[in-house]
């Protein structure tokens, strides 16, 4: 072969390779112009979300990327999502989203990319569940079909940021300790209802889901939007490691007992589906005195306050019938998941790859969490020491870089690493959590996710609908007091055994 043949065949090789590594790539973040997606975001009126937040910007820039948020209010969300994914008229991109109820059916029948099949695409996400040692809990996550359709959120030790917010000035009137139990709680708001009877002592946050995770477990049950295990009607047994039917069982009926008692009493705000902060204002006011909140929004409320002596703090979690439990959480949570219709995008691969550096580099993850180093904090060694602004803010470095800035947003923080998130928090939040941990099975376990095939998927989403549409009914009625938790009782029990929880039950148990 003449040397000018040679030359020829190794220049076609190498124009061979290099379309071969372009077409690989299929124009990676690292392309000149910058990657136009659509993506869903789940809008929470306590953290409403600004499209010139630094993190937003500061994301899309570094990543190369133009996103067209669509943002939604949280209570639409999961509608939303659905209508999305049923209708294959969805975004390139849904945050804040697990494969659980609905969403497995939808998987399981192809509406989401089943993402575990593209694990060369998604270098950073692994390399966290690595550094975590979360690989099982990952596993866990995938379906019948033996594949996983989300990029989940990841935390490497689950903390304690909410639980029961209450006044320490008002502990401190009524010579009373801080409250251990359910009882502690109820004298306490018997005391300041007693001297302002036009007061509801206990208000609730965003609506009864999160007064509800965060009590339901002290009663061995997790029903409702936000209950573990994503079936809204069933709860998990943690000594028999099995299901069942929570909406239905003595354990639920018991809950309802202490709650319409408060209800009944005037103790617990009648406002049960709260609009945009109000129950902030309520707290601020006097009332109201008690909360199911987050540490990070006492600040606020604090700094809204005009009453001498104010002051508000956050406690363990109280004891009930099954114990001092609270809201459970697992190492995965809420993350990203990518309709099939953005896998039919040329630039699909791009889209991913962004996607996953985007949100679980390690750069990334600072990003989310703490901002922008030289702007909201500089390091000291390894110290992190945030800017003078966010440190005299009143409501607190957390909460202020969350309004501000947008960093530690559930929807996009997803990468949690508990000591960079303590940095955020004063030294009380610190001890509270040492106390927490030192209680001992708080936080359980989110109990495991069902491995169902498609048909299995769709059944139990078709009888999810009807039984939680009942039980939100119910729940409400037996709250207020237009149903009677005693007889009224086996008429809901009748109802919704006829609308199939126990098949709804057998579906869960069978498919563990």
């Amino acid at each position: 072969m003449t040397m000018k043949r040679i030359v020829l065949v190794l220049f076609s090789l190498v124009c061979a390779a290099s379309m071969l590594f372009a077409g690989g790539k299929q124009g990676s973040a690292g392309s000149d112009k910058p990657l136009a997606i659509t993506m869903y975001y789940s809008d929470n009126a306590t953290l409403p979300f600004h499209n010139d937040w630094l993190t937003v910007q500061e994301a899309q820039k570094r990543y190369n990327v133009k996103i067209n948020w669509e943002i939604i209010p949280i209570a639409d969300y999961s509608t939303k999502v659905s209508l999305a994914l049923n209708s294959g008229n969805g975004p390139d991109v849904i945050l804040y989203q697990s494969i659980a109820g609905e969403n497995a059916s939808l998987a399981m029948n192809g509406a989401i990319v089943p993402i575990s099949d593209y694990p060369q695409w998604t270098p950073e996400w692994n390399a966290r569940v690595q550094e975590f040692g979360i690989q099982a809990d990952v596993d866990a996550l995938k379906l019948k079909d033996g594949k996983r359709y989300s990029l989940p959120s990841l935390t490497d030790v689950p903390f304690y940021d909410g639980g029961l917010i209450l006044r320490e000035d008002v502990l401190a009137k009524y010579k009373l300790p801080a409250p251990k139990t359910y009882d502690d709680l109820y004298a306490v708001l018997k005391a300041y209802k007693a001297d302002n009877p036009a007061s509801y002592p206990l208000t609730v946050l965003v609506g009864p889901r999160v007064l509800y995770r965060m009590t339901q477990p002290a009663w061995g049950i997790s029903l409702h939007l936000n209950g573990a295990g994503g079936s809204r009607v069933l709860s998990w047994d943690y000594s028999k490691n099995t299901f069942f039917a929570g909406a239905i069982s003595e354990e639920y009926r018991t809950y309802l007992r202490f709650w319409h008692k408060l209800y009944a009493e005037g103790l617990l705000d009648p406002e049960l589906e709260p609009v945009g902060d109000a129950w902030a204002t309520k707290m601020a006011t006097g009332k109201s005195i008690a909360t199911y909140a987050y540490y990070d929004q006492i600040g606020g409320v604090e700094a809204a306050a005009e009453i001498p002596g104010f002051k508000l703090n956050m406690y363990p979690a109280l004891a009930g019938p099954a114990g001092a439990h609270h809201q459970q959480k697992a190492k995965t949570g809420s993350g990203i998941i990518f309709p099939i219709t953005t896998s039919k995008r040329a630039d699909f691969e791009r889209i991913v790859r962004t996607v996953d550096a985007m949100f679980f580099s390690k750069e990334a993850a600072l990003l989310w969490c703490i901002g922008v180093e030289g702007q909201t904090y500089t390091m000291s060694g390894n110290t992190i020491k945030y800017a003078d602004s966010i440190l005299k803010s009143p409501d607190g470095i957390y909460k202020h870089m969350q309004l501000q800035y947008g960093a530690g947003s559930d929807v996009t923080q997803t990468v949690w690493v508990n000591a960079r998130e303590m940095t955020k928090y004063d030294e009380n939040y610190a001890k509270i959590n040492q106390q927490v941990s030192a209680m001992g099975g708080v936080i359980q376990a989110i109990p495991p996710t069902p491995k169902f095939d498609d048909l299995a998927a769709e059944k139990a989403t078709s009888l999810m609908g009807p039984l939680f549409d009942a039980f939100n009914v119910w729940d409400n009625a037996f709250i207020t007091g237009t149903k009677n938790i005693d007889r009224d009782w086996a008429a809901y029990v009748a109802e919704m055994t006829q609308k199939g929880i126990n098949d709804y039950l057998a579906l869960y148990n069978s498919n563990l």
